[in-house]
């Protein structure tokens, strides 16, 4: 162990949970690395993105990074807004409430800005305590010695040793998985989000969205309008810029052979989306990520050894209905582990840090909210197919519609209420069943149009930053039957079917008189979203140190 150089703490990912963790590591006055696999914070970090401050929270972002609000986010959001659509029909309820509720402020942000900001603000704290950060390293695992974790190693540097390690590496963790802690093996436990940054002036913002400079909205989607994919889509208001995207479970655009782009063009294409997006629209960038629901995923044991993990790699994203909450979640985490390790290492117990944090998660109360008591006891009920079915069949029968009709006072205020929300099952009918049966049966038609001509994703592709690690794919296809991997072909937002520029493909090979489907993978256009290594057959890695995609904006 004495031939690696030694650190009391590692902190892997400068996103929000990363630097959390590092700025109170650094509060502890913790010896800390931080780890960073791209060419700054933010450049492979995407999110849709809205960060909140919750009242409840025993840390939030601007407590421990003052001027964040002011230097490293967007706009606070003031409004938000849901659309349940049927066609040309929408109907609106506006759930600010629902959003305001437990929440001290909330603003959109960018990753790339955000991020960027946060990676120095730690390096400046991590060099105080005689540690330090450094960009363009991928940890690619844990340094084990007699079967216990010691450290981490790399692409780029030799073995680093430390007493504590905090993998806050993102939902594609290479840590978690090699701890054992976290796997991906069923896509119902994954939603799979596509962002487009679009290019809008201040000025414009103000006019068509009707805000102030100190104003944002939100607005979100659902309905008909998703080719029966359980999810939704989004608008955020930056302050020059917008954030449009779509939010999908992964297992459902699987069974539905839908193709993210295409989901997200029609939402784009939508008339509703033409008071806003004009005839001037012009994407900034195309991204992708998987997102883990946390009421399937999210530890409640988030630890091995010396390893601490936070955030997305612990499946800490609370997405329920409308809410939808992350990056939060992950600063408390990455705050109290490592809180839990200076506790312990001051009783002389270092090696029960681990469990130390997660009971600080139990009793602070984020398992409660990532997974509510209320879902758990209803899943088993709700999400049956029976029961789902029946549901779905009485809400689209005259019955079902003349009940919606009736409830049409009541809708928002349920809509508005967070015990239901917590509640939402992972069916057709909260996603697409109800807000269209609500559209077609209260809803008012669009007058307007929408002039939008989404850019084709071969030209999304091209638009996007690549340092192709040429030799050296991070991917590898183990089974290219389409039986095992042609998910990928459909389900990868940079492929498509028929589509040859992406990173999979479905080709047919002929031998011996016989004819074999198989798929064929190219990682020069990969986003790293990690979808093909739920949905097909492969070997999965992060590329090396400041390969593969860069964000400019995330």
């Amino acid at each position: 162990m004495s031939e690696y150089e030694h650190y009391e703490a590692i902190v892997v990912g400068t996103g929000p949970g990363g630097a959390a963790a590092a700025a109170t590591f650094a509060n502890y006055g913790i010896e800390t690395l931080v780890l960073e696999r791209g060419v700054e914070g933010g450049s492979k970090n995407v999110s849709g993105g809205l960060i909140y401050a919750e009242e409840s929270a025993p840390y939030t972002i601007d407590d421990l990074f003052p001027g964040f609000r002011e230097e490293a986010s967007e706009r606070p959001i003031t409004d938000y807004q849901i659309h349940n659509i049927a066609g040309d029909k929408v109907e609106s309820y506006d759930l600010t409430k629902l959003h305001e509720h437990d929440t001290e402020w909330s603003d959109s942000v960018l990753r790339r800005k955000m991020d960027s900001w946060l990676e120095d603000r730690v390096h400046e704290r991590a060099r105080e305590t005689g540690g330090g950060l450094l960009t363009g390293v991928h940890v690619n695992g844990l340094l084990r010695e007699e079967g216990k974790i010691i450290g981490v190693t790399t692409d780029e540097l030799d073995p680093i040793t430390a007493d504590v390690i905090v993998a806050a590496d993102g939902v594609n963790s290479e840590l978690a998985r090699d701890a054992g802690l976290m796997d991906w093996d069923e896509p119902e436990e994954w939603f799979q989000g596509v962002k487009a940054v679009v290019d809008m002036p201040a000025d414009v913002i103000a006019e068509r969205f009707d805000i102030d400079e100190d104003e944002g909205v939100a607005h979100l989607f659902s309905g008909d309008l998703f080719q029966g994919v359980r999810g939704g889509g989004f608008l955020y208001t930056n302050r020059e810029t917008l954030s449009l995207g779509t939010v999908f479970h992964l297992d459902s655009i699987v069974a539905e052979q839908a193709e993210p782009h295409e989901l997200l063009d029609a939402m784009l294409t939508h008339p509703l989306l033409g008071q806003w997006l004009g005839d001037d629209y012009t994407e900034l960038e195309y991204s992708a990520k998987l997102v883990p629901d946390s009421k399937k995923v999210a530890l409640r044991e988030p630890h091995f050894g010396r390893l601490l993990v936070v955030g997305d790699a612990a499946g800490q994203m609370q997405a329920q209905g409308p809410i939808i909450k992350g990056m939060n979640h992950a600063v408390t985490a990455g705050a109290l582990a490592a809180e839990a390790y200076a506790e312990a290492k001051a009783r002389s117990e270092p090696e029960k840090a681990g469990s130390h944090y997660a009971k600080k998660l139990r009793t602070e109360g984020v398992m409660q909210k990532l997974r509510p008591r209320g879902y758990e006891m209803m899943r088993g009920i709700t999400e049956g197919e029976t029961v789902s079915g029946v549901v779905d069949s009485v809400l689209k029968s005259s019955v079902g519609r003349f009940g919606i009709r009736a409830m049409s006072g009541q809708l928002e205020r349920l809509y508005n209420t967070p015990s239901l929300t917590s509640m939402i099952p992972d069916t057709q009918t909260p996603y697409v069943t109800l807000p269209t049966v609500i559209g077609e049966e209260l809803g008012t038609p669009v007058t307007g149009t929408s002039s939008v001509t989404p850019p084709s994703l071969e030209e999304r592709i091209g638009d996007l930053t690549y340092d192709t690690d040429i030799g050296k794919p991070h991917i590898k296809l183990l089974d290219n039957s389409y039986e095992a991997s042609g998910a990928a072909v459909s389900a990868c937002p940079v492929s498509a079917v028929g589509f040859g520029g992406g990173c999979y493909r479905e080709e047919v090979v002929r031998t011996n008189g016989s004819e074999e489907r198989v798929v064929s993978l190219d990682t020069q256009p990969c986003v790293e979203c990690g979808t093909c290594a739920v949905v097909a057959d492969t070997d999965w890695e992060h590329p090396r140190g400041n390969k593969g995609v860069e964000f400019k904006w995330g």
